[in-house]
This record gives structure tokens, C-alpha cells and sequence, in this order.
């Protein structure tokens, strides 16, 4: 596994070439893919030189966000899905085969079973042109009680709803997201990591959860990096994966308002030193 810079998930954006070279300066290994600005710059000139600025900068491609949203009308959703070939293709060229997206854990207008048929009737043919260009489709279940509570219907929140998701997607390049704050939100534990097949992993949060609050009182929108308060047991999760081998990206993704008074650089630097802590805590070595 290796450590990508997400500008997004610091809650900053800055154009390619800063970010390469914020992601070089502390020593990050990737950069996940600014998507919409590669493309541009591939019509712009070619796909030879968006991978050529990655080249120059010593930093290889981390994954990407799906670029299409299929939760809202079936009109925006089937613009997106036309765009997605040319996308998918970019990130194949480029050496990227990590794309995912996050599934909302409650619904107010489906029950479970009809929430399932929808999310994979639209997900069904997006995993298929990812398969097409090579690339796997990380599904992130999100975890938090407090987000499922004051709706009608729950949705997945589990590794095994997840799993269950990709199964009847069944395009065969189906895994998660996984979001360490997420297994904890959860209730997951180390086992449930232990039996998780290494090829259903595709792509890796980390961050660390609030003290003082119990697991059901978490809050989506307030986390910490990885490491800072201890709350979840970060060690066990990166030993897991080490373990298994996996070989994606791991991105931190913190919700934390104080890192947002920081400077991009700040923000890049304090994180690049809560992923050092966390290796360390590990035993692992970068």
C-alpha cells in the first residue's frame, strides 16, 4: 500500500502542478487524480503529457472519485455515465485503476430491498465501463448511527453490505472503500478485517474518531487525522492490511475545523505527519 495527497478530502483545491509539488515536497507517493483537470489538459495537448507533469514531479497517480452522479435524476445520470468511457479510459492511460464513490446509509422514499434494486441498476453499468478500461470500483458503506437516525429507511453501513452491493452488481471488479472511521462507526472489528479478502479492498480512508463520545454518538463531519486521538485502533487496521497485502492507496480524510484555518502547505504537512505516527504505530515501514 502506498500514501496519496487528496486535496479534496483536506478541504482544499489548488491547480496540477501545485499539488504535485505539494504532494513531492512531503514526500507523499501519489496524487489522486484531479479528474476534470487532466482531461482538460489532455485535450489541451495529450494524455503523454498529463502522465509526463506526474513523471516530473517523481509521484504517481493515486485513485479518483466516479465522476458520475447517480443519485439524482436520471437525466444527470445518464450525462454522466456518457462521459464516463472517455474518464475511465484517461485513468487506464494514466495508470490509475482505483475509482470509487460512497453509498448513503438511509433512504426516505425506499425500503432496503428497493433502495438495493436501484442503487444497482444505476451502479450496474458504471462498474461495467470501469471494468471495460481495466479499473475497480471501491463502494465506501458509511458507518455512523447518527446518520441513519430520523429516516424512515436504513441502508448499508456494513463491510457486508458493501459486499453484498458489489455481489449483485456483479461485474466482478466490485470491492470498497474502506474508511477506517467507518469500520469503527460500525462496530467492526479486526475479524471482520481478517476475513475480507484482499481483491474486495480497493481503496483506503484513514482518519481517527472524537473522544468522549461513544460509537453511536460519532458524527460524520467530525473526525480527526489519523492518529490524533487514539480512538481507533489504527495499528490493528493498518497490521490487517499489511498483512493481506494490499497494494492501493491509503488517503487520510479527516472532518476536522481546525485544520481548516490552516494553509494548504499546513494542511499537507500535518497530515503527511499523522500518516509517519500511525506507520510507526504499526510497526510498519514506509
Amino acid at each position: 500500500m502506498f500514501i496519496s495527497l487528496n486535496p479534496g478530502t483536506l478541504s482544499f483545491s489548488v491547480p496540477l502542478d501545485e499539488a504535485l509539488q505539494l504532494a513531492k515536497a512531503n514526500k507523499f507517493t501519489a496524487l489522486d487524480l484531479p479528474l476534470a483537470e487532466l482531461w482538460q489538459l489532455a485535450q489541451e495537448s495529450s494524455v503523454q503529457s498529463a502522465k509526463e507533469r506526474f513523471e516530473a514531479a517523481g509521484i504517481r497517480p493515486g485513485g479518483w472519485g466516479l465522476p458520475v452522479d447517480f443519485r439524482r435524476s436520471e437525466e444527470i445520470y445518464q450525462e454522466g455515465l456518457a462521459k464516463l468511457p472517455a474518464y475511465a479510459a484517461l485513468a487506464q492511460a494514466l495508470g490509475s485503476p482505483w475509482c470509487s464513490t460512497w453509498i448513503l446509509p438511509f433512504s426516505d422514499e425506499l425500503d432496503y430491498d428497493a433502495n438495493m434494486e436501484f442503487h444497482v441498476r444505476r451502479l450496474r453499468p458504471i462498474a461495467q465501463i470501469l471494468a471495460d478500461h481495466g479499473c475497480r470500483f471501491g463502494l465506501e458503506f458509511v458507518g455512523p448511527k447518527t446518520m441513519r437516525g430520523g429516516h424512515k429507511y436504513a441502508f448499508i453501513s456494513t463491510i457486508d453490505g458493501g459486499l453484498e452491493l458489489g455481489r449483485q452488481i456483479g461485474t466482478g471488479n466490485t470491492g470498497l472503500l474502506l474508511d477506517c472511521w467507518h469500520w469503527y462507526t460500525s462496530h467492526g472489528t479486526v475479524a471482520d478485517l481478517e476475513r475480507l479478502p484482499v481483491d474486495q479492498i480497493v481503496y483506503v480512508h484513514v482518519n481517527d474518531a472524537v473522544a468522549g463520545k461513544s460509537i453511536d454518538e460519532q458524527i460524520d463531519n467530525q473526525r480527526l487525522l489519523a492518529g490524533a486521538s487514539g480512538v481507533i485502533d489504527i495499528a490493528s487496521f493498518l497490521q490487517v492490511l499489511a498483512h493481506k497485502g494490499y497494494e492501493g492507496p491509503v488517503v487520510v480524510e479527516p472532518f476536522d475545523a481546525s485544520l481548516n484555518v490552516l494553509t494548504p502547505a499546513e494542511r499537507v504537512r500535518v497530515t503527511r505527519e499523522s500518516l509517519s505516527k500511525i506507520w510507526a504505530q504499526a510497526g510498519l515501514s514506509e
